[in-house]
């Protein structure tokens, strides 16, 4: 039928057919197909004998193994009853009548769980649950979860400010009254949560770390809750001064009046001696690098606080100067570097691994110091600051790239080899996005030190963005990826997994929500007013971006809400186990007395 069709097909003479039009020529196509056919038929063929070839290669490899076992059979008895049950295993079939038996079932082992359950969503994937608690001071226990419940209460108290203040960015008309104005709350959210929330945690995690990793006891408890008390006074007072009215002027992050400053400084020099006694009575030799971090974290903020309300430096330009040194300082030396210091602890005990390498942790280290301390005027690019100090923080900025790309690739490194784990584990997740956030973060912030991005970045809500993914995607993730790792090895109470999960997305999910539409509406709106359009129009502009950032805000919001529950769970709500040793210490007494020895 091919052979016809093509010979129907109708043939055009040419005189001198093109190349392409000789190759679709009938007389082309039939030789090809004649060419074609012998060759598939011998293709086919060929095939065939292969793999007869191979059946009969495999038959005899067979056979001589089947002849070798008889052979080793008939000489060794035990060998031959080994084959025989061998054989025996293979040939068994179920009869599907395995599970109609009379007998009652009964797990006397308790090697089974969850068979009747009911009450929990059974397509969640079950954690790894956390080790059994630690044999730890109970003085101590109760101190350490006396800061985290502290510091818990402010993130909640102190975010629900910021919440309502990102409200305000979509309906600004929400309110008159002067105590809730943008202009007090906003330092009520941000010193909240910075000497509320962060410093507590931390300061908290310290009382577990430093005795930790030096083999000894802490050197007071008293210490620690004169600390507690003071920080906690500091921020309450300070909330309550700023939303009347009464602050430090135009200082940002440094609000705070100097005598509530003072209560902060003396807390932290309070708990600076306590960490310092308690590594000079250590049991080992060497100082490990979480301490360092810890103790040149508690150093730095002492200097930061002096050198921001110290009243000679207070005006002028060298006021201008000591603002940028006091803010960068403080996100750097004193959030960053503690929280470095507690992942050097948490993450290799949490993966069971050794840090990848100590020289890199001690290289980041020094870089840190040597750097972040420059880069405070980077801030104020295009001011009356001198040119040359403005250069220097940009130079400082650029070697941040130092100890932020040793101190990535010691924590990536690290978790090589681990990453499955993170499937199995409620808290590795926290601990990555902090990592990644840590890279990502302070690449960003290399990138706004530039004086070319800074025209387009500076003033512009970028920065917003930029404050949010360091101080939230760095320091509370990390916070809580240590919280949920100690407390319930502190309490033996665990929370519920997918609360955890809860937290885990709605503060991812909602920090994306916030930073992503923030950087791009910064970005257009610094591009307008290099454009020389009127600032009205860039409000306008921002006008979506506000309400994503408002979206984002009750998403990170609500996550801390469910933190909040988890942190109740794990210190104050009754466990499982507890209820149950409850139930069966009453069926005993109930026992005891209905059958009177």
């Amino acid at each position: 039928m091919i052979f016809m069709s093509l010979l129907a097909a109708p043939a055009k003479a040419e005189a001198g057919p093109a190349p392409d039009l000789l190759l679709k020529s009938p007389g082309m196509i039939i030789t090809v197909t004649l060419i074609l056919l012998p060759l598939m038929v011998a293709i086919w063929y060929t095939g065939i004998k292969v793999s007869r070839l191979i059946s009969r290669i495999q038959f005899r490899r067979i056979r001589n193994e089947t002849d070798d076992l008889i052979s080793a059979a008939g000489t060794d008895p035990d060998f031959y009853h080994l084959l025989l049950e061998r054989k025996a295993s293979l040939d068994f079939k179920l009869s599907d009548e395995e599970l109609g038996s009379n007998v009652s079932p009964a797990d006397r082992k308790g090697l089974l769980h969850n068979v009747a359950e009911v009450d929990s969503p059974r397509f969640l994937a079950a954690k790894r649950k956390a080790s059994v608690p630690h044999d730890l001071d109970k003085s101590l226990v109760r101190a350490i979860l006396w800061f985290l419940g502290s510091a818990t209460a402010w993130l909640v108290l102190g975010t629900s400010v910021g919440e309502y203040l990102g409200i305000k960015f979509v309906a600004p008309d929400a309110d008159h009254v002067s105590w809730l104005s943008f202009g007090r709350l906003r330092p009520v959210h941000t010193n909240m949560v910075f000497w509320g929330w962060s410093s507590l945690a931390m300061l908290g995690l310290g009382y577990y770390v430093v005795p930790r990793v030096s083999n000894t006891v802490i050197f007071s408890i008293r210490l620690a809750y004169w600390s507690l008390i003071l920080v906690n006074s500091a921020v309450l007072c300070g909330s309550l001064t700023l939303m009347a009215g009464i602050n430090n002027g135009g200082g940002e992050y440094r609000e705070y009046i100097w005598p509530v400053m003072a209560l902060f400084a003396l807390g932290i020099l309070l708990t600076l001696y306590n960490y310092y006694r308690t590594i000079g009575s250590r049991k080992t030799t060497e100082i490990y690098i979480s301490n360092w971090y810890i103790v040149a974290a508690m150093m730095f903020v002492t200097v930061i606080a002096l050198v921001g309300y110290l009243p000679q430096w207070q005006n002028g330009l060298g006021e201008t100067i000591v603002q940028g040194y006091y803010m960068h300082q403080a996100v750097g030396m004193w959030f960053m570097l503690f929280n470095l210091g507690l992942i050097y602890y948490f993450l290799p005990q949490q993966l069971n691994t050794p840090i990848y390498s100590y020289s890199l942790g001690i290289l980041a280290f020094w870089a840190q110091i040597l750097f972040y301390t420059l880069i405070g005027t980077h801030h104020f690019l295009f001011s009356s600051i001198p040119w040359w100090l403005q250069t220097v923080a940009i130079v400082g900025s650029v070697g941040m790239l130092i100890p932020v790309f040793a101190g990535t690739t010691n924590f990536l490194m690290t978790m090589k080899g681990n990453f499955h784990k993170i499937s199995r584990s409620y808290t590795l997740p926290f601990y990555l996005v902090g990592v990644i956030f840590y890279f990502t973060g302070s690449m960003q912030g290399t990138a706004e030190a530039f004086r070319e991005t800074n025209l387009a970045w500076h003033f512009t809500d970028f920065t917003t963005a930029h404050s949010h993914i360091t101080m939230y995607g760095i320091i509370a993730f990390m916070l809580w990826a240590f919280i949920y790792t100690l407390v319930p090895r502190l309490t033996g109470k665990e929370p519920g997994q997918h609360w955890v999960g809860a937290h885990f997305w709605l503060a991812l999910v909602g920090l994306l929500f916030y930073t992503v539409p923030l950087m791009i509406g910064g970005t257009l709106r610094g591009i307008a007013w290099q454009s020389g359009k009127p600032f009205i129009d860039s409000v306008v502009l921002m006008a979506p971006y506000w309400l994503w950032r408002a979206i984002g805000g009750s998403l990170m919001w609500l996550s801390h809400l469910v933190f909040c529950w988890n942190m109740y769970t794990m210190t104050l709500r009754r466990s499982e186990n507890e209820i149950r040793k409850e139930v069966m210490d009453a069926l005993g007494n109930n026992h005891m007395i209905s059958n009177p020895v």
